[in-house]
């Protein structure tokens, strides 16, 4: 990403693959040496955790340390220390400051194989199945290690359930044709 963008903290467009990111990194990368001037610290005063020479500018939201600016980092309206961004934001409060990806994936293949236990549900799901995996299948899958096979299953038992019904309904309709003439 170019250096504008990451500055930005907007969301911005990946050159490669086309999908749109929001890249949040400590301030401190994108200044020039010397141009954050870090204000020592007089006695009484708060001083930096990890720079004791410092004068702190605020307390991280996470843990309460207290951080210069040099230290500081700001992430949807709160205020971490290098620690707590270290271990993860996902992690911070319980919550998630990146956002999440939807599994699509696993939707799918849910909707094509949890119903086959009830099957007069498959007269819908089958169809959502394979329109869930057919629409989402360009989208960026999960953060973990994954790959499409969940989609492929899903589209082949997606296809089954429709195939099947199909045909059940067509035989149904030609044995009632043939019996009534």
């Amino acid at each position: 990403m170019p250096e504008w963008e990451l500055a930005s903290g907007e969301t911005s467009v990946c050159p490669d693959c086309g999908t749109a990111h929001q890249v949040k990194i400590f301030p401190a990368a994108l200044r020039t040496p010397g141009a954050t001037r870090l204000e020592t610290a007089a006695e009484g005063e708060a001083a930096c955790f990890d720079h004791p020479a410092s004068r702190a500018v605020a307390s991280c939201s996470q843990c309460g340390r207290f951080v210069c600016p040099l230290c500081l980092v700001e992430l949807a309206g709160a205020k971490f220390c290098p620690s707590c961004m270290a271990k993860g934001v996902s992690k911070l409060s319980g919550g998630n400051a990146a956002g999440s990806r939807v599994a699509y994936d696993s939707i799918a293949l849910t909707m094509a194989l949890a119903p086959l236990l009830i099957l007069p549900l498959t007269i819908v799901t089958g169809p959502i199945a394979l329109y869930i995996a057919l629409r989402y299948w360009k989208r960026p899958l999960v953060l973990m290690h994954r790959n499409r096979w969940r989609f492929v299953a899903a589209i082949l038992f997606g296809l089954i359930e429709v195939v099947g019904l199909g045909w059940l309904f067509l035989y149904t309709f030609l044995r009632r044709a043939v019996a009534a003439g």
